[in-house]
């Protein structure tokens, strides 16, 4: 795959392709196993100094697949897709990746999609990644040049994904919020997390849609990754989300997997420098406790 820049400063062509979120793995990787640099359509090094206006292009060599991630043939519901990115939407009751406990995952369709299509990079990489009982869109980079660019961007944190989530609980949630509290592992468990002042940094906006009772629909935005996030905060506040038995959830609602689903994604594509946005509706089961909250 070819990449075309045109420089715009004298400076080194790796120092310049740095700048374009080219590191020295990547480097490494074109010097050693395939690929190549031009300037101007002839082929220099990384240290060749350039002048401002010299068009660089550099080649950088298909990636071979891991073999212990084993494809697995299963539909996909795909909602976008480029030479560079792949967004799906994810159903509930799949793990993001394989582990002790998960073997038939949603890396496992994704690395069986591009070697069905006999794609050239049959590596997955997972940009932003859903837990099990979690529904809605997810992320990839087919390369791992847009996965290096695209840290980038969640480093920034001009990524932004939204949820909805149906919480319960005691009194009456706000009408919008901002809860920053740390996250760290529970101290009895692997799995679970806590708000503890020992964890990271995480922030989570909220804003309620609507409300049916002691219900609440709500639309989160994160700022931060934490494992759990949305799941921890919601319950740190005294709202945790329906169905999750985990956190403390209500198991009386008709919904017996955390309430949750990433319905918008928004990022920059890089190449074209376009903004991407993708939003999907609601999924079933979510839809009828909504329903049923709506009867009552």
């Amino acid at each position: 795959m070819r990449f075309e820049f045109v420089a715009d400063r004298q400076t080194k062509v790796k120092t310049f392709l740095k700048s374009h979120d080219v590191s020295k793995g990547l480097l490494a990787k074109v010097k050693f196993k395939g690929g190549n640099i031009w300037v101007n359509g002839v082929e220099q090094n990384a240290i060749y100094l350039l002048e401002k206006g010299d068009v660089v292009t550099i080649e950088i060599p298909d990636e071979q697949e891991h073999e212990t991630l084993i494809p697995v043939k299963h539909p996909l519901d795909i909602v976008y897709e480029d030479e560079h990115f792949l967004i799906i939407n994810k159903p509930s009751g799949f793990a993001s990746i394989p582990s002790v406990l998960h073997s038939n995952t949603i890396a496992n369709f994704v690395k069986a999609y591009y070697t069905e299509n006999d794609y050239p990079n049959k590596q997955v990489h997972i940009v932003t990644r859903l837990d099990k009982d979690t529904s809605g869109l997810m992320l990839f980079a087919k390369h791992g040049y847009a996965h290096a660019r695209l840290d980038r961007q969640l480093q920034s944190k001009s990524i932004e994904k939204r949820y909805l989530a149906l919480v319960s609980g005691k009194g009456e949630l706000e009408d919008s919020g901002e809860i920053i509290a740390p996250i760290a592992r529970s101290d009895d468990s692997i799995i679970t997390r806590r708000v503890h002042p020992s964890g990271k940094y995480a922030h989570t906006s909220y804003q309620v849609v609507e409300r049916f009772g002691d219900v609440a629909l709500v639309d989160i935005r994160l700022h931060t990754g934490r494992t759990h996030q949305i799941r921890v905060h919601f319950a740190h506040i005294g709202f945790p989300l329906l169905g999750d038995d985990m956190y403390g959830g209500r198991m009386d609602l008709g919904i017996t997997r955390q309430a949750l689903h990433c319905h918008y994604l928004r990022f920059r594509n890089p190449y074209d420098n376009k903004e991407i946005i993708q939003k999907i509706p609601l999924t079933k089961d979510f839809e009828n406790v909504i329903i049923k909250l709506q009867k009552n």
